[in-house]
């Protein structure tokens, strides 16, 4: 290789650049002499970090595609309109027969049914059109007609007829629709579409709060999955999680699978009043976060912390010296699914009734939203405390008007036709709007749990390829709600004790019969918690608290418990020794 001479010039540029390198030296030096060394990451830590640098590049936090769902099979428009003209001048015959004179000046015709626009003639009364509900039905040989008598805004009586071919809303077509794709909502959901076959994209934020009933085979089921379906389509885990209620244990169990469930599907009706309880305690809680940092709601708050904008947690009078900065990041949307609300009514009224109500009273402005759906309307399922503070409803076929009145507060759920055809009203208004409901089958369903389910085995293999050790499980570390509520009513128990034990404590101090029983259990399980002996060894609650405090004292167990249960401080050749 050519040698060349060292210029003036690059002696110079070589002293400027070895100068500028001491000087970063000395800095780094200060800096590092200023801050004390970050302690070395724990294991949680370093798998957390793990998990944040593959999500990236495995779609771990990615939305679902829309290739999952199916289209809606093509229909013969034409075909249809000829049978519709048809029928108008069937209507407006059958009115005549009935000495109701008016004139047919309109028509809106949607994927069910068809609104034909009738303007009385003069001297008719709005009234003679309400009575003809029935008889125009047996004269057109239709299933059911149901009569709007006035339009609200138009002069002119609404007759609503099936239509002879309806038509079926996939709901594949709406998510992939621009209004649901575009839709400025904190929480949008997929409804279905109005009469003039237009899409309805509503906002669960805004409503807050949603109440559908209807009786067995009209859709509510179906209803409820579109929601749950359009919500992950547009939400990841981060921003959104679900608490699931289903007494009928098979409606929703399929669901288990999603990330965002924040507690496996609850069929127990005792913990479903303990997981209303809960969500009573997270609202406070993030009341007392917001109102420390002066944010009005949820969406403030997020802003903040996304900005970067340094927040403070709230001080508790019983802890003197407490680190107060926030550092848990966004607060994600709850919303809570209740699938059939009689069963619980029936069984637990008294411990679910209250906390509904407080939750739809206060809960909007903390990102907390219930969705209660049940197929016998009656006032005593859905009570006057409930159904005042749920103004967003919606309304399948059921059995009765009576039915009808106590869900919409008027008429006309009776009259429809079942399979998804509903009356929904929306947040700020009074009438209701006929929709007819997408359609979500349970294999579209299990295509989007398959995909989950892939999307973790990815992610875990990742973490495998990184040296990491995959549990079979793999959850975020959060503490599980069961076992938070009974621990906090625990406590109040104890703390009207005045001396914090438990009235029912034995005096002399012996160990439970089950004391060997539970510790292997909780050595096999590597931690201890109340609900682990509940399920494993058939205790009650008190006698299994007492167990755990037992296996605590003997040295067994971790003194407090952690987000995970109490942790377990010895093997099982350990056992022979503390049991003696």
């Amino acid at each position: 290789a050519a040698l060349h001479a060292v210029t003036p010039s690059d002696a110079d540029a070589k002293e400027d650049a070895a100068i500028e390198e001491a000087s970063k030296k000395r800095s780094r030096r200060k800096k590092e002499e200023a801050e004390p060394p970050a302690p070395p990451a724990g294991r949680d830590e370093r798998i957390a970090a793990a998990i944040d640098a593959t999500e990236d590049a495995d779609g771990g936090d990615e939305l679902p595609p829309s290739d999952l769902l199916h289209h809606a099979p093509p229909q013969n428009m034409e075909l249809g309109k000829r049978e519709l003209d048809t029928m108008g001048a069937k209507l407006m015959d059958a009115l005549r027969t009935f000495k109701v004179e008016g004139k047919l000046v309109n028509r809106t015709t949607g994927p069910t049914v068809t609104q034909y626009e009738i303007e009385p003639a003069s001297g008719v009364k709005v009234r003679q059109f309400a009575t003809l509900s029935n008889d125009l039905a047996l004269a057109m040989r239709a299933a059911s007609i149901r009569i709007v008598a006035p339009i609200p805004g138009r002069g002119a009586v609404g007759v609503e007829v099936p239509n002879p071919t309806p038509t079926m809303v996939g709901f594949r077509e709406l998510v992939e629709h621009a209004d649901f794709r575009s839709a400025r909502a904190g929480l949008p959901i997929v409804l279905g579409k109005d009469l003039e076959g237009k899409p309805v994209i509503a906002d669960l934020a805004k409503m807050p709060h949603l109440l559908i009933a209807g009786s067995t085979g009209s859709g509510k089921s179906v209803c409820v999955n579109t929601i749950i379906t359009s919500l992950v389509y547009r939400h990841t885990p981060k921003t959104l999680r679900f608490l699931m209620v289903d007494p009928k244990m098979v409606e929703l169990s399929v669901y288990n699978t999603l990330p965002h469930m924040r507690h496996k599907v609850i069929t127990d009706n005792r913990d479903a009043a303990a997981v209303l309880k809960w969500a009573v305690m997270e609202m406070q809680e993030r009341y007392e976060v917001l109102a420390a940092n002066g944010c009005r709601n949820l969406q403030d708050f997020n802003k903040r912390v996304q900005d970067g904008t340094p927040l403070k947690l709230p001080r508790r009078k019983d802890v003197a010296f407490e680190d107060s900065v926030y550092r848990d990041g966004i607060l994600p949307y709850i919303v809570v699914i209740i699938d059939e609300m009689a069963d619980l009514m029936m069984t637990v009224q008294g411990e679910v009734e209250t906390p509904i109500a407080m939750l739809a009273q206060k809960a909007r402005a903390i990102g907390i939203h219930l969705i209660l759906a049940t197929q016998r309307p009656s006032v005593n399922v859905i009570t006057g405390l409930i159904k005042a503070n749920f103004p967003s409803r919606i309304a399948f076929r059921v059995a009765s008007q009576i039915d009808s009145r106590t869900i919409i507060d008027g008429g006309g759920a009776e009259m429809l036709l079942g399979n998804g055809d509903m009356l929904f009203i929306p947040p700020g208004k009074s009438e209701p709007s006929r929709l007819q409901g997408a359609y979500l089958s349970s294999e579209e369903t299990e295509k989007l749990m398959a995909w989950y389910e892939a999307q973790r085995d990815r992610r875990r293999a990742r973490l495998a390829e990184s040296g990491f050790i995959v549990e079979a499980e793999m959850s975020p570390d959060e503490p599980d709600i069961l076992e938070t509520v009974r621990t906090r009513e625990a406590e109040a128990r104890a703390a009207l004790d005045g001396d914090g034990t438990s009235s029912d404590r034995s005096d002399d101090g012996a160990r439970d019969p089950d004391f060997r029983k539970a510790a292997e259990v909780c050595i096999q399980n590597q931690s201890g918690s109340t609900s682990l002996l509940q399920r494993r060894l058939g205790m009650g609650y008190g006698r299994a608290a007492r167990v755990i405090d037992q296996l605590a004292d003997a040295g067994v167990l971790e003194e407090h418990a952690g987000p995970k249960g109490r942790q377990v401080k010895v093997s099982l050749e350990d056992l022979d020794r503390i049991c003696g």
